[in-house]
This record gives structure tokens, sequence and C-alpha cells, in this order.
């Protein structure tokens, strides 16, 4: 394979940079510099030019092979953090024959060196791109290999199936010692459960990686658009006393309680005056159906309501003007309510992502259950006491183990790796 590097620190200005080496010729990076560079060595040195003239007086860091984040021989040279200096190495090391590395192929080398699994890969990627203390979290989680872990405790208990329902075949004609039937199903049924569990939460990983969405729906004037305003700690949103300012649907992204949460600010929901109008309160109940939550704002305690979950929270807006406090109630004006408004979202959506598993992705999901879809056949089968093809029972254990096998990269993943490792920085 090709020696490539690249800046694996930000570019600009900075204390320090570092400019990363990975291949098999790494360690011939320093003599580029005038330095040598044993396969573990921690120097500091002399950057030298071609006609020797000093670049920088910079660290130097060197791993052998198996002890990298590659995987490969790597060099790192920590260089002060002068844009000047940066490019001067990296001009340097491409005239010495080495390749400037592509997006994600550190880290696509990591795979192929089996340092990471593919779905560490995407936790790494989470990671990078973590805005809130909840995606990281969750991706470090991922990242520390805890998927690949679960992953390998399912394939140990559906090979071991898969070893008891091939001997029965090997030993036909034979007298097989015991029943290997109970223990297959007790397997299976553990395997199964746990997957259709993990499938299950994969859809809320997913939105603490995404974002969740809370939409404030009531009817016009009641106060959405200052709730909104509150929340943002800006004017994000027009207020107005007249009815109907609000046409499109506003979004505020923030960070709640390290949770990534995007707040919706709705048109009113009324019989429409216009067509532009009818078309905002269109659109407006449409994101509303689709979001995590809902806020409902009431005018009045008796102000008829249909939440559509029951999780959805119901206040009484405007809560400055109102004397009688029998409902939560919250004022975007004062800000009366806002910290118990702000708690109750920031527990429910909490709630949600503590009940669920660790994957995250929908090729998580989509690899769970096609899992899943093959165990509950065999399993199936195995209650009908249907095993007189126990060579087919056999190989749906195997498609289930293949199916695993893609979750963490094994098999039949070559189409998406492009697609991930383009989402990466040059560095990274």
């Amino acid at each position: 394979m090709d020696t490539i590097f690249a800046q694996a620190t930000a570019a600009g200005k900075a204390g320090i940079s570092v400019i990363r080496v990975s291949g098999p010729d790494a360690l011939s990076s320093g003599l580029a510099f005038g330095v040598r560079l044993d396969p573990i060595d921690r120097k500091v040195s002399r950057l030298l030019d071609g006609d020797g003239a000093l670049i920088d007086i910079a660290f130097l860091l060197s791993f052998k092979a198996g002890h990298s984040f590659t995987g490969e021989p790597v060099v790192e040279f920590h260089t002060h953090g002068s844009q000047v200096i940066v490019s001067r190495v990296l001009n340097r090391l491409s005239e010495a024959g080495f390749r400037p590395a592509e997006p994600g192929e550190f880290t696509r080398r990591a795979l192929e060196t089996g340092q990471l699994d593919l779905s560490q890969v995407e936790g790494l990627a989470d990671l990078i791109d973590a805005e809130t203390e909840e995606q990281r979290r969750q991706a470090v989680r991922v990242f520390d290999g805890a998927l690949g872990g679960l992953v390998e405790e399912w394939r140990s208990k559906l090979v071991r199936a898969a070893a008891l329902l091939e001997a029965t075949i090997d030993f036909a004609d034979e007298d097989v010692p015991e029943n290997v039937f109970p223990e297959v199903q007790n397997l299976l049924v553990s395997v199964h459960g746990e997957l259709e569990s993990e499938a299950e939460g994969a859809d809320v990983r997913e939105r603490v990686r995404d974002g969740f969405e809370v939409a404030i729906v009531g009817a016009p004037n009641t106060g959405k658009s200052t709730l909104l305003n509150r929340l943002a700690g800006r004017d994000a949103a027009i207020t107005s006393e007249h009815a109907g300012t609000t046409r499109d649907v506003i979004e505020v992204r923030m960070d709640l309680k390290g949770l990534p949460v995007t707040i919706l600010d709705t048109a009113g929901l009324r019989d429409a005056k216009d067509d532009v109008e009818r078309i905002g309160i269109d659109m407006g109940r449409k994101r509303a159906s689709a979001a995590d939550l809902r806020i409902y704002l009431l005018e009045s305690i008796d102000e008829p309501v249909s939440p559509l979950s029951p999780d959805d929270i119901i206040v009484l807006s405007k809560a400055d003007r109102h004397v009688d406090l029998s409902m939560p109630a919250v004022s975007g004006h004062t800000g009366l309510g806002m910290d118990d408004l702000v708690g109750r979202v920031a527990t429910m959506l909490s709630d949600r992502v503590r009940s669920t598993g660790t994957a995250t992705r929908a090729r998580h999901a989509a690899a769970l259950r096609d899992g899943v879809s093959w165990i509950g056949g065999v399993l199936e089968r195995l209650s009908a006491n249907d095993i007189d093809n126990v060579d087919i029972l056999a190989e749906d254990v195997r498609a289930a183990i293949r199916a695993l096998d893609m979750l963490v990269g094994r098999v039949d993943v070559e189409t998406l790796l492009d697609e991930i490792f383009t989402s990466f920085c040059i560095g990274k």
C-alpha cells in the first residue's frame, strides 16, 4: 500500500499541529527532514529542508505496525501550528514521494487492518460530529466497541446453535449422544429477544444522532412564537398581536440538557383566511404529527385539545395573565414556568434514550431485523417439531450470523464504505 500523509489537526493558526504519516515506508519520512527514527521512537528534532535550512523544531513519534491507530507503521510530526510551517512540511513529504491521504483514508486502513470494526468506524464519525453531551456519550460507547461486543456474544451463541444442528446431519446414521434441539431452541430464543429489543431502540438512538423534534402547536395568537423565542434566547420568530403571523414552520436547533433538539414553531390551527395561510397550517400539522413530542399551548383551561401521544405536553399559555393556575402554565414573556417545561421535555426524551440499547443507525436496525427474521423462522419450525430438514434450519441460522457480520463489516458491506469514509475529513 502507498504511504500516505495528512494534517490530522484542524487547519488554521494553533499552538501545535499534528501531521500523520502511515504506511509501510512511514519511518523513512523522517529522513526527508534529516531525522532517523526507530520503529518505536519519541524525540524532539530539527526538521531540515532539502537544502539543509531549518523548517521547525518538532516533536516526532513513531509507532510500529499493530500499535498505531491505522495498524500500520505510523509517524507523527508535532510541529508549531503556523500554517506556513505545516504547508512546508506537507510539501516536503510530497516531494519525498509520499501520497496525500484521501478523506477518511486513515480510518479506512484501521478497518482493513482490524483495528476497528465497521460499527466502531461509524461511532468515530458520530463522535467527531457530536454537538451535545448525549451524542458524545452514545458515540463513544459505540466507538469503544459496545455494539461489536454484543455482536460477538450473539454470534457465539448462533455458531453454537448451528454447530449442534449440523452435528445431527453429520451423525444422521449414528446415535447422537443427546437431543440437541432443546439447547438450540434456548440459544435462539435468547438471541432473538435481544436482537428484537436492540432493533426497536435503534430508531430512538438515531434520533440522538440526528436530533429530536419538538413541535409547539395551538390556536393562533397563543404565544407559540414568543415561547420559541424564549427557548432560543433570541428573536427567531416574528411576534405580533395579530393572529396568523406565522405561516412557515420555523426551526430552532438547541442543546436541551445534553440532547440535540429542534424546536418547531407552527402556524396557528384555525380555519385559514387565505390559501397561503392554509398551506402553512397544513405544513405545520404534518411536521407536528411527525415530531417526537408536541407542546400544546392553550389560552384557557376549558379549551378542547386532542393530543397525538400520551407523552404530549399540555400547558396553559400566557401564565402571567392568569390567576387560576390549576394546570401547568408557561409565559414566554416573563419566563414563568419555563424551567419546569424544559425539564419535562428533557426528562421525557431522556427516558426514551435510557430505555434503548446500543445500535444507532438505520443500517444497524435493518441488519438486526434480518437476524430476527431468520431466527424467528427457525424457532417456528422447532416449535412445530418440523425437524425433517435440519440442513435448512442450520443454513437459516448461518444466514442470521451473516446478518450480524454485516453489522461489524465482516461481509457484504463494500458498497457502504465509500459513502461512510467520504464523510470523514482529510487527516482522519
